[in-house]
C-alpha cells in the first residue's frame, strides 16, 4: 500500500481564495460606482443649483461689503440675479410649493424684499447690510420651515 496522494496539488488553495476575494471586491466596487452614478443621473439637480447660485450671489454681496465696494454698480447685478433666481423657487421645489402654501409665501416675501431693494438700490455699505439682513432673514425662516 502506498501512502502517496493520487492527485498532485496544483497550486496553493490560499492563493486561489485570495484572488477570488480580490476579484469580488473589485467587481463590487465597480458595481457600486455604476449604481451610484445611475442614481445621480436620475436626481433632479435644479433645486440644489438654485440654492447654490443664490448663495454665491449673497457671498459676493458680503465680499463687496468687506471690500467697501457698495456702490449701486457693484450691488445691483447681484440683486438682479437673486431676484431672477427667486422666480425659480416654486418650479425648483415643485413638491413643496404644491403641498404647502407657506413655501409660496416665503418665496413671495423674498421676491418682495428683492423688489424693494431693486426699487431703491442700496448706495452705502450700511444700507446694503440692511438689505442683506432682510434677505438672510427670509432665507433663514424658509430654511427653518422646510430644510431637512
Amino acid at each position: 500500500m502506498s501512502t502517496e496522494n493520487p492527485r498532485p496539488q496544483s497550486g496553493n488553495a490560499f492563493g486561489r481564495y485570495f484572488f477570488m476575494l480580490l476579484l469580488g471586491l473589485v467587481l463590487g466596487a465597480i458595481a457600486t460606482v455604476m449604481i451610484t452614478n445611475a442614481y445621480q443621473a436620475r436626481k433632479d439637480h435644479f433645486p440644489d443649483a438654485v440654492m447654490t447660485v443664490m448663495s454665491w450671489h449673497m457671498d459676493q454681496l458680503k465680499q463687496n461689503v468687506e471690500a467697501n465696494r457698495c456702490a449701486a454698480t457693484d450691488t445691483i447685478p447681484h440683486l438682479q440675479s437673486l431676484r431672477r433666481m427667486a422666480d425659480n423657487l416654486e418650479p425648483g421645489f415643485k413638491a413643496l410649493s404644491e403641498s404647502d402654501a407657506k413655501f409660496g409665501q416665503h418665496a413671495s416675501n423674498l421676491r418682495n424684499t428683492l423688489d424693494g431693494a431693486l426699487g431703491a438700490p442700496p448706495t452705502s455699505c450700511e444700507s446694503l447690510k440692511k438689505v442683506m439682513a432682510q434677505i438672510g432673514d427670509g432665507c433663514k425662516t424658509c430654511h427653518q420651515d422646510f430644510r431637512k
